[in-house]
């Protein structure tokens, strides 16, 4: 019966640390959910725009750990978002563009993910602007555009969300 104390000890201990790396783990896209948008930062962090049938939910943090989530209840939350874009064809002679935005407002800060390019540089620009309302100071997280995934333009013919004329540059 010594034989086996050692074992459960060592399974015990195995288990602990098994089941407190899977807690540790944060899943950024629940069973139930799609991935509308998702992108890592320049810093490593994660940012994702999920749906389901009855909600939209922005989550961001590490691999390990959700930071923020937007907005904590998730049910029939649409219309807490705003999309805005503008585009402008012509290619280069034209300074084309095209600008998407999807952004909300949490206590006193604007959040707004956007998806830019111009075409005079020919680069397209991921990340989020945080604006604090109160000093209008901005907080740009660049986004990685070769870890992007979807895109902002499939809001422009969602209903479900409200749209804005508001631009960000």
């Amino acid at each position: 019966m010594t034989f086996f104390r050692p074992l459960i000890f060592l399974f015990s201990v195995c288990f602990l640390i098994f089941t407190s790396t899977v807690s540790a783990q944060t899943n950024y896209v629940l069973a139930n959910e799609v991935v509308l948008y998702s992108f890592k930062t320049d810093k490593g962090k994660i940012v994702t725009i999920n749906k389901d049938n009855k909600y939209i939910v922005y989550r961001f943090g590490t691999k390990n750990k959700i930071e923020f989530q937007y907005p904590n209840t998730l049910d029939n939350n649409w219309k807490d978002f705003t999309y805005s874009y503008y585009l402008r064809g012509g290619g280069q002679s034209n300074e084309g563009m095209e600008l998407n935005y999807l952004y909300f407002t949490n206590a006193d800060f604007q959040y707004v993910i956007y998806d830019t390019y111009y075409s005079h540089t020919g680069k397209t620009n991921i990340g989020i602007k945080i604006i604090n309302i109160k000093t209008s100071k901005v907080t740009n997280i660049v986004g990685v555009y070769k870890t992007r995934k979807g895109n902002l333009t499939q809001f422009r013919d969602n209903n479900l969300i409200s749209k804005s004329d508001e631009l960000f540059e």
